[in-house]
């Protein structure tokens, strides 16, 4: 049961102050990328960004808003306190007073200083839950088009690594490529530069071989083992769209166990079967279910083992966008799909002494089914 605050009307008047850099519903609401706070207030139907001079000029080329003011210029309109500049908090009470504004719509993560700041001013801050605007979790055409961009650069990415496995050699349970041993770094490397020629920002690119990918999260060091499975999973932004895109794939360079390949086999069945269960109106939850109920009915049990977690033990997906993890999410909530969601499939089993094995797409969520954004070949074996 959320708090009586969140029951309550929602005010009119709304506040972010935050980077839009890292801030994805004040990019989303502003289009205005900004590296340190900006002022961002929706009052109405109007939305006002307060910028230093520094960003002002910019911010009127740039931004989807209609009002860019200066923050000087409020200062100046309420005067120094002995001497010193004002605070973000005494320009936006006052623009707010302005405006005859008594109550103000604030994010979840809205600073407690600054909400106490504005309480102190009486100005009652009204604490929304993510997302701040929940129609962004409804994309557009443009905006698919941009996942999509920045999924097919991900792509010829996790391909530039299946060229690098191809020009390797296996000597002594140990891959080489040009005559150096081939460690996690290294590929990631590849995968990396690959990201950066199309102007996309890889962050903690996953290339985890043999038991290190067991931790679903390991991002992968060392050496990468011939003969066992290397999780790649690979989730950047794009620096021209802002959007992300992710995608897993899990080979082997030289020849799978039987036992790997089974594994390998099942988690491909879940997620193409999980795929194929995506449409509008359908619970997001069920979609996770079957999938869980399928691993345990072909053998593979979840659970603590040698003291470590085992099986699948992660949600099947989650939003995509200008977040790279958003609602709604794939998992054991229940969560109705919309169509315009974009989300993720990425069931996964993990077994220490076989090792992991995952694999991800991206669809997009529509009325009677589902668009897969993500194209990419599925390879286990790379002689």
């Amino acid at each position: 049961m959320p708090p009586a605050k969140l029951q309550a009307k929602t005010p009119d008047t709304r506040l972010i102050i935050a980077a839009s850099e890292q801030d994805a519903n004040l990019y989303w609401a502003t289009q205005f990328l900004a590296p340190d706070p900006i002022i961002y207030i929706q009052h109405r139907r109007k939305k006002y960004l307060i910028l230093n001079d520094l960003e002002a000029d910019r911010g009127r080329k740039e931004a989807s808003v209609d009002h860019v003011l200066r923050f000087s210029e409020l200062e100046r309109e309420i005067g120094r306190r002995n001497g010193r500049p004002r605070g973000y908090l005494e320009v936006v009470a006052h623009f707010l007073k302005k405006k005859g504004v008594k109550r103000v719509a604030v994010p979840y993560d809205f600073p407690l200083a600054y909400g106490l700041s504005l309480k102190q001013k009486k100005i009652q801050p009204h604490v929304m839950p993510d997302p701040f605007y929940p129609e962004r979790l409804i994309k557009t055409r443009k905006e698919k088009a941009a996942i999509k961009k920045t999924l097919s650069h991900v792509s010829a990415s996790i391909q530039a690594a299946y060229r690098v496995l191809r020009e390797s050699k296996v000597k002594k349970n140990r891959i080489y490529w040009h005559n150096k041993v081939l460690t996690s770094e290294i590929l990631k490397g590849v995968i990396n530069g690959h990201l950066m020629e199309n102007n996309c920002l890889g962050k903690h690119t996953i290339v985890a071989g043999g038991n290190q990918g067991v931790d679903p999260h390991c991002e992968g060091s060392g050496p990468l083992p011939a003969n066992k499975p290397i999780i790649m999973d690979v989730f950047p932004k794009s620096m021209d769209s802002q959007y992300y895109g992710d995608m897993t794939r899990t080979v082997v360079k030289g020849q799978a166990t039987d036992a790997l390949r089974r594994q390998w086999q099942t988690v491909k069945v879940a997620q193409e079967h999980g795929i194929k269960m995506v449409r509008g109106g359908v619970d997001a939850k069920g979609i996770h279910q079957w999938i869980m109920n399928y691993f345990e009915a072909q053998g593979y049990h979840t659970g603590i083992k040698n003291g470590r977690m085992q099986g699948f033990f992660h949600g099947t997906g989650h939003g995509l966008g200008i977040d790279i993890h958003e609602a709604p999410r794939v998992s054991t909530v229940s969560q109705k799909l919309k169509p315009g969601n974009v989300i993720t499939i990425e069931p996964g089993l993990y077994y220490s002494g076989v090792g992991g094995v995952r694999l991800e797409d991206v669809v997009y969520v529509t009325k009677g089914g589902r668009e897969l954004l993500s194209r990419c070949p599925k390879i286990l074996e790379i002689p």
